[in-house]
């Protein structure tokens, strides 16, 4: 077996789950794995046969004790503070943590807002890096506005677009900075990166060579990014098989098919109040639903609460969805592919980050009405939403696009596209088998 691949990952269920796959593929394919990431994915990671090395970044613990973050997830600006400070708190163990993760390794990949630490400890360490991102986050294009933008209305002129990008850059350093340039690289033995970040320059920058987890169906390939920018297809993580319970079966049985409520890894300030806009509108449309609370977005006891509803605390997508009619959620890349590959419309309500991003492109695709307002979200405006979802040209549109995506291998083409860059080594290279022989 060649020298461990490190995966480098930071987030929440959505983040985390499909670098387990790609993981998992990578293993099958005679590879040794390791995913470095919080302590509370640790069952997940190694309840897959995959090596866990920790790195401190509990999303799960921040918006457990701060539920208050929710509200602020759309202001770009009060965001970026918050994560300034959490990734600055967090990066004081990153460099110990990240050389221990890297010892022996053969290749690092850094996912989401980890990518400079493994970059920066490839770079120390001699190591070959690829960045490999679940959403089209910092790669500049005329044609594809920055993700930030997805909630706006009109998209932006093409030549606005890039000077968008290169804002975009620079807020991004602007949150990292403190944890890169003033902990990480110093304790690496590394240089400050410039004042304006590592993602402007043009001699070979590895940055720019990305392997991307989405699929072209959903988000198809802008016509003018760079060669080195490859999407692979989503990293679907296969669950072991799942039974419902018995009341669940009983529920699933006794009508039509149901429509799935559920927010995943996000809070909500005030679950129950939230919780009572969300049912309500649910009366209204007619519908069926199963509502699941996830880490505390919803709130209920678990079971049916009536003849029309049933609460759950969590059950795997990959096959709930295909019992449902629809699916009401977040938004987040994991939960919208997973509707996606179902064949089953959206109706989004996002909270933060990325989300209004995939709402944007999934109403594009026929297969989502507008997203909703979480802030402002109304009983009414969810009724008509959900009954915008259930007509039969929006279900049709949406069982196609699944058909589509289900005939993709994200992560065998994830791996080939490795191979085509020549990653990763079965061997240790010369400067690693220096240290170690040292």
């Amino acid at each position: 077996m060649s020298a461990p691949i490190a995966i480098f990952t930071v987030g929440t269920q959505g983040d985390i789950r499909p670098c387990v796959a790609l993981g998992q593929g990578l293993q099958r394919a005679g590879h040794a794995v390791r995913i470095v990431t919080s302590d509370n994915f640790a069952p997940l990671v190694r309840g897959r046969g995959l090596e866990f090395f920790p790195l401190t970044s509990d999303f799960q613990q921040l918006l457990d004790a701060d539920r208050s973050i929710a509200d602020k997830g759309l202001d770009l600006r009060k965001m970026a503070r918050i994560f300034r400070d959490c990734y600055a708190g967090w990066a004081r163990d990153w460099a110990e943590q990240g050389q221990a993760a890297a010892e022996g390794a053969g290749l690092l990949v850094g996912v989401g807002n980890s990518t400079l630490l493994a970059k920066s400890l490839a770079e120390a360490r001699g190591l070959p890096f690829v960045s490999a991102q679940l959403q089209p986050a910092l790669m500049p294009s005329r044609r594809l506005p920055p993700m930030v933008l997805a909630g706006a209305g009109r998209r932006p002129p093409p030549a606005v677009n890039l000077g968008l990008y290169h804002l975009l850059r620079l807020l991004v350093w602007r949150v990292m900075k403190p944890a890169v340039n003033e902990i990480v690289r110093p304790r690496l033995g590394l240089p400050p990166y410039p004042w304006y970040g590592p993602y402007f320059r043009r001699d070979g920058n590895d940055l720019n060579r990305v392997l991307y987890g989405f699929s072209r169906h959903v988000l198809p390939r802008p016509a003018d990014w760079p060669q080195s920018a490859r999407i692979a297809g989503y990293w679907f993580l296969q669950e072991p098989q799942w039974q419902p319970s018995a009341a669940l079966r009983d529920f699933l049985d006794a009508g039509p098919k149901p429509v799935y409520v559920g927010f995943g890894s996000m809070v909500s300030s005030d679950a129950s109040a939230f919780t009572e806009t969300v049912l309500e509108g649910v009366r209204r449309s007619g519908r069926r639903a199963v509502l699941a609370t996830g880490w505390g977005g919803l709130e209920g006891e678990e079971g049916a609460r009536d003849a029309r509803t049933f609460f759950l605390r969590s059950a795997p997508h990959d096959q709930l969805f295909p019992h449902m009619a629809a699916a009401v959620h977040h938004g987040g890349a994991g939960t919208s592919a997973a509707a996606v590959r179902a064949g089953i419309p959206s109706v989004i309500v996002p909270f933060y980050g990325d989300q209004p991003f995939w709402a944007r492109c999934l109403h594009e695709q026929g297969v989502a009405p507008p997203a909703l307002q979480r802030r402002s979200l109304r009983p009414d405006g969810l009724s008509d939403a959900i009954g915008a979802a259930t007509r039969p040209a929006m279900q049709d549109a949406a069982q196609l696009l699944g058909r589509r995506v289900r005939a993709e291998d994200g992560v065998g083409e994830a791996i080939e596209i490795l191979r085509d860059w020549g990653l990763p080594r079965t061997e240790r290279p010369p400067q690693q088998a220096r240290r170690d022989a040292a």
